[in-house]
């Protein structure tokens, strides 16, 4: 129970630090990304606070024990292939077009914002397809 109250916890702060800093905002992510237009660079001294944040914190905790689990499950493949290329290459495609990444667009469907409904939709449609083409190949 208490690793689901601090997961409900981490995720209501990380909402709320979304909304703060814009990135619910579809209009002010599609300006962060019209570099050779309007460019808005707010989002970039955004994403450098998390970073300065959470390069030292995580460097930290690494060395630590968890406080609700046995051990840390940090990602380990560290290796470059197509299936990594074209995941990043959908997500760039998706945030460009809708102005949503998955974090923001989940924060955004308590507004009731239908573009967040079915940019959400499409990201849950997104994930079926991709478990199912992981089931065949196997």
């Amino acid at each position: 129970m208490r690793a689901v109250v601090l997961a409900v916890l981490a995720g209501a702060v990380f909402a709320i630090g979304l909304a703060v800093a814009g990135m619910t905002v579809p209009a002010k992510v599609t300006g962060f990304l019209d570099v050779g237009g309007a460019w808005d660079p707010t989002l970039a001294l955004v994403m450098a606070g998390a970073i300065a944040v959470y390069a030292p914190v995580a460097r930290i905790v690494r060395r630590r024990r968890p406080l609700v689990s046995e051990q840390f499950h940090w990602p380990t493949p560290r290796a470059i292939d197509a299936r990594l290329i074209g995941g990043a290459a959908i997500f760039g495609v998706g945030w460009g077009l809708s102005g949503y990444c998955p974090g923001p667009a989940l924060t955004s469907i308590g507004s009731g914002a239908a573009s967040a409904l079915v940019f959400v939709a499409a990201m849950i449609a997104g994930i079926v397809v991709t478990r199912a083409v992981d089931r065949a190949r196997r």
